[in-house]
């Protein structure tokens, strides 16, 4: 495999906006597949028309659950899922309860990852859990949720939904997003099979390579032609 081609295969393709209608799915998925990208992530509605739409190509269906802000109850998030799992979904991301883990609920929020990635398990999809460190900032508790899904079999940890938005000093909301630092720490205190997906940020082709470099083996990303594109001219197809 091309270092293009890996780097391709690192990318879950983003249509998330809410603004995005069913025109700007289909033409989205065209983008994924002109790059053949690692999957297209899609909101819970989308599912179906992005499987038909991406059907006998290599990049696949993934669908967020309890996005963005992980407030729906655990029953909710598991039915969520499996309903995409039914209508063609094989990954899964979904956004913890992030008030019970500030608040260090950790049994809660242990049940629900639990009882998510088990459903995505017997479905055949894999799971990613979106600790939003935006909002989920001490060091610690990042720690015990790498820890948590260790213990429970998540497929991915994850650090952010890029909608994580912060009031900041002058008023203004924005997000972090991914950091290196949170990868690294991600890498370190996670288990072995489970994989690091960065996301929120990683806009450029030297964004993606530092976060591949810190322990990412996926990355969200709304800018893949632009990454892309310059990784061709960079290293050729």
């Amino acid at each position: 495999m091309t270092i293009v081609k890996d780097l391709a295969k690192m990318i879950d393709h983003s249509i998330l906006q809410p603004s995005h209608t069913d025109e700007d799915l289909l033409k989205q998925c065209e983008v994924a597949l002109k790059y053949d990208v690692a999957s297209v992530c899609v909101k819970p509605y989308a599912v179906r028309t992005a499987v038909e739409k991406l059907r006998g190509s290599s990049v696949k269906v993934g669908c967020v659950i309890g996005f963005p802000h992980g407030n729906s109850s655990t029953v909710v998030k598991v039915f969520e899922a499996e309903q995409a799992c039914r209508d063609g979904a094989t990954e899964i991301d979904m956004v913890i309860n992030i008030g019970k883990a500030l608040g260090g609920d950790w049994d809660y929020v242990e049940n629900e990852i639990k009882s998510v990635a088990d459903m995505c398990h017997r479905n055949n999809a894999i799971v990613k859990v979106i600790f939003e460190t935006d909002f989920v900032t001490k060091t610690e508790d990042k720690i015990r949720l790498c820890e948590i899904c260790t213990r429970v079999g998540a497929d991915f940890v994850k650090t952010s939904t890029g909608y994580g938005f912060v009031k900041q000093p002058n008023g203004d909301y924005n997000y972090k997003g991914a950091t290196l630092s949170d990868v690294e720490l991600m890498r370190k205190y996670s288990g072995p099979s489970v994989q690091v997906k960065c996301a929120g940020g990683v806009r450029t082709l030297d964004d993606l390579l530092k976060m591949k470099a810190a322990g990412a083996t996926r990355s969200g990303a709304t800018a893949t032609e632009t990454i892309l594109t310059e990784a061709i001219k960079r290293f050729g197809i």
